[in-house]
């Protein structure tokens, strides 16, 4: 019998998740990683490299790769093409080959073939209704300035806001800016005057999280939920359907987003911190 191979991906701009799976009776996994691959920010060249120097030499037996699925940051329709001639170039003997954006791995990773409203809450916040094959509707994202509800960057942001404004209690600056490093002329520089400002807002996550005992700390947490829910889910129009969210920041405050949700009258039905391994068991089904 001979046994076939898939190549899954999972793709952020700092770094990709490969799975091999054997379709082998005993369905084995093997998982690899490679920096990050982004073909709005990246030119073919770049990816070609990633894809030459870093993915092949770590796979065995690569012309039987028959079925490749990425899903990834960046991959827009306009750049689907570009993405599918890269891979197929790296693997002649790939037939079935798919390059999709990050919300739709996303969402087959929470629901396979089933119908629901999927949600990635990380460094950037995105949404959409999955009818179990493709994406129907989403309300646009734009980003942690014009949008990014319930992201760890808006997070960040509001957190920042809430300390000097005084809405938080006055021992949490002394203690956030001895944490940092920075007072808040630093961060202010460090916001505007520096590049990755909303990579800098979320990781400011590892803070508030430690401080949830805070009730307006976790309140702040809340509302930002609240927002997202409001701004992007609500308008759906779809209440009945679950809500299932992946990324960093459902995980780490999938309490304070169940809260949100319930008050807003949507139900967290699943929290996954990435879609890899969700997008590993859709794959298996396949040989089931």
């Amino acid at each position: 019998m001979t046994n076939h191979q898939s190549l899954i991906a999972d793709s952020g701009s700092t770094k990709t998740d490969w799975a091999l799976i054997n379709s082998a009776s005993d369905a084995s996994v093997r998982r690899l990683t490679t920096q990050g691959i982004n073909p709005f920010h990246q030119d073919a060249s770049s990816i070609r490299r990633i894809l030459t120097e870093e993915l092949l030499p770590q796979l065995d037996a690569v012309g039987r790769i028959e079925r490749i699925r990425f899903y990834g940051s960046g991959v827009r329709p306009e750049q689907q093409g570009l993405m599918e001639s890269l891979l197929s170039q790296s693997f002649p003997s790939a037939t079935d080959v798919q390059a999709r954006g990050d919300l739709l791995g996303a969402a087959r990773a929470l629901y396979g073939n089933e119908m629901g409203i999927a949600c990635i809450l990380g460094t950037g916040a995105n949404s959409c209704i999955y009818d179990g094959h493709e994406l129907v509707a989403n309300t646009p994202p734009l980003g942690y300035i014009l949008g990014d509800e319930g992201s760890g960057a808006v997070l960040g942001r509001h957190f920042l806001n809430a300390l000097y404004k005084g809405r938080l209690e006055t021992s949490l600056r002394e203690s956030f800016e001895q944490w940092a490093g920075m007072t808040m002329d630093q961060v202010i520089t460090r916001v505007y005057r520096q590049p990755l400002a909303n990579r800098w807002l979320a990781s400011l996550s590892v803070y508030i999280h430690a401080h949830l005992d805070s009730p307006s700390v976790e309140s702040l947490v809340i509302d930002n939920f609240r927002d997202f829910i409001r701004h992007n889910i609500l308008p759906y129009g779809r209440n009945y359907l679950p809500l299932r969210a992946v990324g960093s920041i459902a995980f780490h405050y999938q309490k304070q987003l169940d809260i949100a949700a319930r008050e807003e009258g949507i139900r967290l039905d699943m929290v996954m911190r990435s879609p890899i391994d969700g997008l590993i068991s859709a794959e298996l089904r396949r040989f089931d």
